[in-house]
């Protein structure tokens, strides 16, 4: 696979994540990191009503032949490695996790286990918020892209970040 189709992806997440190659710890290639925090209040800042903070941990990765077994030991790395990150608080509301996986070939078995994956965690009873899992799997081989059901509300979305790297 070419690094052109690589930093194509990551140019487009630039614009709001902020986006690492270096340092990053095996089997990922990349990182992007996107925090927000939101306020609301009253006339004064004093008088505050509201406080929110979100967050999304995007790891990415290149295979080959992407193999159900390699898949769940991704999942996991990035599941794992992705919570390690999340401050729960009364102001968090979520920490999503994604991977992305860039693979010359997806194996038929991986299909049904994509569409099925479901990965989420409440923090006391989602009064400290939640984390949710993303996967996205492009398959360079026939240009398909693959969700689980949590990232396909976003798939026009990813369908155009990939659009130029097929």
């Amino acid at each position: 696979m070419s690094r052109s189709n690589l930093n194509k992806i990551l140019n487009s997440y630039k614009s709001y994540y902020d986006v690492k190659t270096d340092d990053i710890e095996e089997p990922f290639i990349a990182e992007a990191v996107f925090h927000s925090h939101d306020e609301q209040f009253f006339l004064i800042r004093r008088a505050q009503l509201s406080e929110t903070e979100n967050h999304e941990y995007v790891f990415f990765v290149e295979v080959d032949n992407l193999k159900i077994k390699e898949l769940e030991k991704l999942i996991d790395i990035a599941w794992k490695r992705g919570l390690s990150r999340v401050k729960p608080s009364s102001h968090h509301r979520n920490s999503d996790i994604v991977l992305v996986v860039l693979a010359q070939k997806v194996d038929d078995n991986c299909l049904q286990f994509i569409k099925k994956l479901k990965l989420t965690k409440n923090y006391k009873f989602s009064l400290h918020g939640w984390s949710s899992f993303q996967l996205i799997v492009k398959d360079f081989s026939n240009g398909k892209l693959y969700l689980n059901k949590s990232a396909r509300n976003n798939k026009k979305l990813y369908e155009q970040i990939f659009q130029g790297g097929k």
